[in-house]
């Protein structure tokens, strides 16, 4: 990789100046390539901006920059302190430290941003998606200081911004809203008065929000009061605005949204749109493109509307319009984001078109290159958002933080696209969204997206953190997944309980056992080969069959194992299963033949007492094997008796104590609420399992803590 010299522009606040900071390092790159994804051509005689100052961090400011080196742009890039050695600095030519790590001063500090604009000579900023992407006010700075916002104007994002503005200008488009009340709701009892109004159930919403924070849908007057209180608090949070809004939730409905494209001589089109259902806490999990659901009548119809609503506000860039579509396929105005949105990559693969482009080239003045004519579909696809988090936990998914010790994106499978912002070594921390990835995939049918899709997941080598691949692999394979069949209630429907990880048909039980007995062989053979092993049990020839006892999903399997000379013979039961032997036991992924049928599986941990755990269909199944001998003496062995955590109110995640609500001595009850621990921006309320009496507080209200810790302990 070639090496280049790159400024470092730190941010010195006691000084009040930049210092510029001058060191050599690596370049890098990601897995998207233009070429590959869009059709557009980059005319590099067109005129355009100079340098661009991206205000984000991450997957997204890694994805702007790639597209501004193909126009042959120069870029800037932000960071707090703990993203200073960040994947996005790394790609940058020139970096920007903007402060500490907390967003609000750092990547939401207006005035540290706009003075590293001025250090830098940026020309045009590019907000990405999230901080201040949809801030009005700091698309109207950035105009007076004489820097193009490359987005819409600010008019247009403090009326789409407002969803009660919104709402209005959007019924006077002829766009199609949803019944609820046109106003702020001040208080709990107001809304539960609206709620009654409009029926049950209903969903209140920031009024500035997005991305599934300050939202809550209520069955009740009860679920609504507490709903009200936990909406306002994350939408102070997260936008600095509490007003809420109240309207009618519309059950069991799809969330579809349309792209558009608009520029400043009056041109708009939509490039069709990117089916959004599979969500969880209202944040998208699982996108496509295009949607099973639609057929071209409702497609055009809410192209229409979704332009009609971009022209009334003299939109200009690309922006979404997020409609709640019926199983009547009628459809609601539901927002509109006004920036560049999460998924957009799925859009850009089934209409050939680069977003960021077209954003830059609009910003810049330029007509829009394309008509409505030249928009089709060609091909599907398919985004998975790779999260830390812990699926198994609370409404699927809790945060989940640490270093990635090993990570190995799934790039060397063609037609798969990875947006993201990290490598190996990379942090993710309590401060920011938990993405990891936008895992994308291409294909000419959906059934090859998602084909494809799956051994991506299958691929995709990730230690260090938990992650939300068990749960993206187990909605790909669902029957009502597949069918196409799927509303924003799939998830809840579904996994009523939860998500336990993906449950074992006797055939993949079949091949996972056969393939984790051959694994276990392969590494008694290998651990031979070393001179200096002195243990008795490396003395004499090796055994080439073992009888063994398999422990997995509580159930007790008899299994034979023989090493032949190029597979190991597997006899469970009645069956008899062979193994390739072409695998390497030190590879992180393991591509393995049983009866010749192709299987990807990582072991994630392998210790001497025979406890293995593999990853396999994305659940990594703990196993233990052991000889029969050995299983023998352990039958006698007494189980160990799990500590009573009854009387513990325990963090499940990583944060930070938002607020306490209870003292010690004081008396509490039974499913009451005693804190609110806050994790990457989202309010989650922890309850009293049992009645009793505060023994202790072992934090306060802002101390950080971790997942585990011990906050109250009752008597």
């Amino acid at each position: 990789m070639s090496v280049f010299v790159r400024h470092y522009l730190r941010c010195c606040n006691k000084l009040n100046r930049i210092c510029v900071i001058t060191r050599r390092c690596r370049t890098y790159s990601t897995a998207y390539n233009a070429e590959l994804y869009t059709t557009t051509k980059i005319d590099k005689d067109e005129p355009t901006f100079e340098k661009i100052l991206i205000a984000n961090r991450g997957e997204i400011a890694c994805r702007v920059i790639n597209t501004c080196r193909a126009m042959g742009i120069k870029t800037v890039a932000i960071h707090s302190d703990v993203d200073s050695d960040s994947l996005h600095v790394r790609l940058a030519d020139e970096a920007v430290c903007v402060g500490p790590a907390p967003s609000a001063q750092s990547y939401l500090n207006m005035d540290v941003i706009m003075n590293a604009i001025k250090q830098t000579g940026a020309q045009a900023v590019h907000p990405g998606y999230g901080f201040l992407s949809e801030n009005n006010e700091f698309s109207r700075r950035l105009a007076e200081a004489g820097v193009q916002f490359i987005g819409p104007p600010d008019g247009a994002i403090r009326a789409m911004g407002d969803k009660l503005e919104s709402k209005q200008i959007a019924k006077n488009a002829n766009v199609n809203i949803v019944p609820g009340f046109d106003g702020v709701v001040k208080n709990e009892e107001e809304a539960i008065g609206h709620a009654k109004d409009i029926g049950y159930p209903v969903m209140i919403k920031a009024s500035a929000g997005g991305g599934g924070k300050g939202m809550r849908i209520a069955w009740n007057d009860t679920e609504l009061r507490e709903g009200f209180r936990l909406s306002t608090q994350e939408a102070a949070s997260s936008f600095g605005d509490d007003r809420l809004l109240i309207e009618k939730f519309i059950d069991n409905p799809r969330h579809i949204e349309i792209q558009v494209l608009c520029d400043g001589h009056g041109n708009a089109v939509y490039l069709n749109e990117r089916e959004c259902s599979i969500q969880r806490r209202n944040q998208k999990v699982i996108e496509e493109a295009p949607s099973t659901f639609l057929d071209a009548k409702t497609r055009k119809a809410m192209g229409e509307q979704a332009v009609a609503l971009a022209k009334a506000v003299d939109y200009q860039s690309a922006g979404t319009v997020e409609f709640l579509v019926d199983s009547q396929r009628n459809f609601y105005f539901l927002e509109m984001n006004t920036r560049l949105q999460v998924e957009h990559p799925i859009t850009e693969c089934i209409t050939g078109i680069d977003l960021v482009h077209q954003m830059i080239r609009v910003a810049k003045g330029h007509p829009l290159s394309i008509t409505q004519d030249d928009i089709g579909i060609n091909g599907w696809a398919v985004e998975c958002r790779v999260y830390a988090e812990d699926p198994y936990k609370a409404t699927f998914g809790l945060p989940s933080i640490g270093r990635l010790y090993k990570y190995t994106e799934p790039e060397h499978i063609p037609k798969v696209r990875v947006d993201s912002g990290i490598t190996e070594g990379s942090e993710i921390s309590i401060y920011y969204d938990p993405m990891i990835s936008k895992l994308v995939t291409y294909g000419s049918t959906r059934k090859e997206a998602l084909d494809t899709m799956k051994k991506a997941l299958d691929s995709y080598v990730i230690r260090g953190v938990t992650h939300n691949i068990s749960l993206l692999q187990d909605v790909l394979v669902h029957p009502r997944f597949i069918d196409g069949a799927i509303t924003t209630n799939f998830l809840p429907e579904e996994y009523p309980e939860g998500f336990k990880g993906h449950k074992l048909t006797e055939m993949e039980q079949l091949q996972l056992v056969s393939m984790a007995t051959s694994i276990l062989m392969r590494q008694l053979l290998k651990d031979r080969t070393f001179l200096n092993q002195t243990r008795i049990g490396c003395k004499g020839s090796p055994q080439k069959v073992l009888n063994l006892i398999v422990n997995i999903e509580n159930q007790n399997i008899s299994v034979q194992v023989e090493d032949l000379e190029k597979s190991y013979k597997v006899i469970i039961g009645d069956r008899i299963v062979n193994v390739n032997k072409s695998w390497s036991i030190s590879a992180d992924l393991l591509d393995l033949e049983v009866d010749g049928q192709a299987c990807s599986v990582q072991v994630i941990s392998h210790d001497a007492a025979g406890n293995l755990k593999i990853q396999f269909k994305g659940t990594i199944y703990p196993i233990n094997i052991v000889t029969t001998a050995i299983a023998e003496l352990q039958s006698l062995m007494p189980e160990k008796k799990k500590p009573d955590t009854s009387k513990e109110v325990i963090s499940p995640m990583p944060g930070k104590l938002f607020s306490l609500s209870v003292q010690v001595g004081e008396k509490v009850y039974e499913g009451q609420e005693v804190c609110i621990v806050e994790a990457m921006k989202m309010h989650n309320s922890l309850h009293a399992a049992k009645t009793g009496i505060v023994k202790s507080v072992n934090f306060d209200a802002g101390d950080s803590i971790g997942e585990g810790d011990v906050i109250i302990q009752l008597e």
